[in-house]
């Protein structure tokens, strides 16, 4: 039986042997990178920048972004370089590293999103108390709770699954080191330990969402007592954009992770993973300010400070 720590390196999983095709990987995320480091770049710098977006809700969403660019930057830049530079190796540090800020990133990413559904719900539900409730020092300690949350979670899920003995090899059959892949490496009923924590943190993100589904539930069924569309649009516009978010790195994360093995196919497992680690960071700030005007505006005022440097 050989020990985790006997490996001093990983093989990830390579898109494709020929050569035009591992190019065409590296030249489709590096696209889907820059997209997600300038689009979530831009909504970092409007709302630091704009005064008008220093309230909780932008708080919030400035917290995402830097998830999001932590989510996308554990994964991608290595998948990109081993089809650049044709190799799947990964140190074992490094698919530690790569577990752990996964981990804490989407961890974290969790409990802001529940945050966030309650900001929305203390605002459109309990207007005139939303500035005594969600003040700025009640803003700041449920960020840091966020991210604490996702720094415990991740410590847990790296330390138990790196103390797992692996005896079915070191070839992970994924683009970077996930967990479900790793514990397949595991000597029998070796990985029982830390599919339990699994199921706890599943469980605990499963609270998660229902408690932001009864949050929304609360304020749709608001929301329809208003008589001025004005005052539909401008709900609908503040709470679509985060439950479109919310139902995209949900369903694919719990899929990914709770997908009976009879369906485990490498493509589908590929798919997935992309899915829910790599989209969502790209498209997040679309989402957020596609319907948002004050954001599109402050946006806007930050493109065009750029192009007047450029010049």
């Amino acid at each position: 039986m050989s020990n985790s720590s006997s490996y001093t390196e990983f093989l990830l999983l390579a898109f494709a042997d020929k050569r035009e095709l591992q190019l065409l990987h590296f030249a489709l995320f590096l696209g889907i990178y820059l997209a997600a480091l300038l689009g979530n770049g831009l909504l970092i710098t409007a709302v630091t920048c704009d005064h008008r977006l220093h309230t909780p809700m932008y708080f919030f969403l400035l917290n995402l972004s830097v998830l999001d660019l932590g989510t996308i930057s554990a994964t991608v830049p290595k998948s990109m370089a081993n089809s650049l530079w044709d190799t799947r190796v990964i140190s074992y540090l490094g698919c530690v590293v790569q577990v752990f800020l996964f981990f804490f990133s989407v961890g974290a990413e969790c409990s802001l999103l529940t945050v966030m559904a309650y900001d929305r719900f203390v605002a459109i539900c309990k207007p005139l108390q939303y500035g005594t409730i969600m003040d700025t020092r009640a803003c700041v300690k449920m960020a840091a709770a966020a991210w604490g949350s996702g720094f415990l979670n991740a410590l847990l899920h790296t330390a138990n699954t790196f103390s797992i003995p692996l005896c079915q090899g070191n070839i992970v059959e994924q683009f970077f080191c996930e967990v479900p892949q790793i514990l397949k490496l595991s000597c029998s009923e070796s990985y029982l330990r830390e599919v339990g924590l699994i199921v706890v943190s599943v469980s605990l993100f499963f609270g998660c969402f229902i408690f932001i589904v009864l949050s929304y539930v609360q304020i749709f069924t608001l929301v329809l007592r208003i008589p001025s569309e004005q005052g539909h649009h401008k709900a609908f516009s503040m709470c679509l954009p985060h439950l479109a978010v919310v139902s995209l790195f949900v369903s694919t994360s719990f899929f990914a992770y709770l997908k009976p093995p009879s369906i485990s196919l490498p493509a589908l497992d590929l798919l997935v993973a992309v899915l829910y680690a790599v989209v969502p960071p790209a498209v997040n700030p679309l989402i957020y300010s596609m319907r948002n005007k004050d954001l599109k505006d402050a946006l806007r005022k930050v493109i065009q400070w750029v192009q007047c440097q450029c010049q």
